[in-house]
């Protein structure tokens, strides 16, 4: 590992420098027993092997997984030929790029056995053409070489296996200690190379909590439509790892700082709505951040992609709908309805699954359902249907409710909470009393045909219907209750 006394550009302390040395021997050491293998199989068929990039740059941060980066001097077959005896799977999905990934089983530093996911990919060199979504690799000879064209310094460095030398040539390990984002060569000749790196840049900001530097910053600004040849599965993907990141804050206004994000997400920027002395309502693109770090703050099993997505564009209709009215206020009617339109178009336009649109863009639609709750006036019949609309995605509506406060009123936020609170209690409530998540008419439909003689049909479908919508005006009626209600339906039906 290196010496931590040699010139730095920032003011961290040595001491830190020394503690990133000892977390990274600590992870190496962990991970030690496969990668020393693999190493030397390479070594003895004549080819170098490092581990590299990310895995390097989360060593050092002592954050190392069991999914492992190398790179090799050896072309895809030849590391087909190395890693298929040894791996207990091998896949190719990468290998028109030089990677080939492989799983193994093998003891940690503990011992115990542990499964590592693993890439390895050929040195290599790759650029887009101006008007192609898909790199050109050409593979290369050197370490250098390989490691002068990745992102950023952080993910720019090697460590050679198996005698352990580390290989920094851009400086990442300063940059690591300063915790700030750099390209190894010039930011416009690493966005020309891969415009996704724009995005990268926000998505490492927020899950690493670093600072992006100011001339990364201004390339991402001045080149920011370069992304426009990306295709949307990858923009997709590096919004999801942003969003999922503890920090999204942090990349999102990079990208809307930059004018990424009018390229990728243009309903977030334009949520910055102009104000004015004469017309008073909340900045809604911050209350959004807030509104996100809130729902952040409610998740009780890790992050949730579609809490958080939900979360972000749940105001994006406002735009659309705002209205200024003569007592100096700002009205935002049915901007939920015009919302969630907004979030099928966007998301399905960024590829997302049929299911993950309908879920975000339905709670987005349902987020200010909970209003017309006021007091607790509402009936019985009004918390069926809210249990009823919001289906498997209550809990979640529940997390994006209550995060959509962010008022400074200390009175209306404890008032909110509280009126919540209720409403929550009553939904408990009539889950033990009626079995709510489940609700159903008191007749199923072969019992409907039964009792009223008739075959399959639209009418069957009516009467269920019908009786549906009694289940949830009354609650639970019985089988006989149920039985005269229905023909009692059905005479009304017959013509006069």
């Amino acid at each position: 590992m290196p010496n931590a006394n040699h010139d730095t550009q920032t003011s961290q302390p040595t001491y830190e420098l020394s503690q990133v040395q000892r977390r990274a021997v600590s992870e190496l050491l962990r991970v030690s027993p496969v990668a020393d293998d693999l190493a030397t199989r390479f070594q003895q068929a004549g080819h170098s092997l490092a581990l590299v990039g990310g895995s390097v740059r989360d060593a050092l941060l002592g954050r190392l997984g069991n999914d492992l980066d190398f790179t090799t001097d050896a072309r895809p077959e030849e590391v087909l030929k190395i890693v298929r005896p040894w791996a207990d799977a091998v896949w190719e999905v990468g290998i028109a790029f030089g990677t080939v990934g492989c799983q193994k089983q093998a003891p940690g530093q503990d011992g115990a056995n542990q499964s590592f996911q693993i890439e390895v990919t050929t040195y290599r060199s790759e650029a887009y053409d101006r008007t192609s979504r898909k790199p050109d690799v050409s593979y290369g000879d050197s370490i250098e070489e390989d490691l002068v064209r990745r992102d950023f310094t952080v993910n720019a460095m090697a460590v050679a296996l198996p005698q352990k030398e580390f290989i920094d040539p851009h400086h990442g390990l300063e940059d690591l200690a300063a915790r700030v984002l750099r390209t190894p060569g010039t930011p416009q000749e690493s966005f020309s190379d891969d415009p996704l790196r724009m995005l990268r840049a926000a998505r490492f900001a927020a899950q690493l909590d670093f600072e992006v530097a100011p001339e990364v910053v201004a390339a991402m600004t001045a080149m920011a439509d370069r992304i426009d040849i990306v295709s949307a599965e990858r923009v997709r993907d590096e919004l999801n790892k942003l969003i999922l990141a503890p920090h999204p804050r942090k990349g999102l206004r990079l990208l809307v700082d930059s004018g990424l994000a009018e390229r990728v997400l243009p309903e977030l920027p334009a949520l910055r709505l102009e104000r004015d002395e004469h017309h008073r309502h909340k900045d809604v693109y911050e209350h959004t951040l807030i509104v996100l770090e809130q729902a952040m703050a409610l998740e009780e099993d890790g992050p949730d992609l579609v809490l958080r997505l939900a979360a972000l564009l749940h105001d994006i209709g406002k735009p659309k709908t705002r209205r200024f009215e003569s007592d100096g206020r700002v009205s935002f009617h049915h901007h939920e309805v015009v919302g969630a339109k907004m979030t099928k178009s966007r998301m399905a336009k960024l590829k997302y699954s049929n299911e993950m649109i309908k879920d975000v863009s339905r709670l987005v639609e349902l987020h200010l359902r909970f209003h017309g709750y006021g007091t607790g006036e509402w009936t019985d019949s009004a918390v069926r249907r809210y249990v009823r609309d919001a289906g498997p995605l209550l809990d979640r509506l529940h997390k994006l409710t209550r995060s959509d406060c962010t008022t400074r009123n200390k009175r209306k936020a404890a008032t909110l909470s509280q009126a919540y609170d209720g409403l929550e209690r009553r939904i408990e409530r009539l889950r033990k009393e009626e079995e709510l998540d489940s609700i159903r008419p008191d007749l199923d439909g072969n019992e409907i045909m039964q009792i009223l003689e008739l075959p399959p049909g639209p009418q069957v479908g009516k009467a269920y219907k019908h009786l549906l919508e009694l289940r949830m005006e009354r609650g639970p009626l019985g089988r006989e209750a149920a039985i005269e209600a229905l023909r009692e339906w059905w005479a009304a039906q017959a013509p006069a």
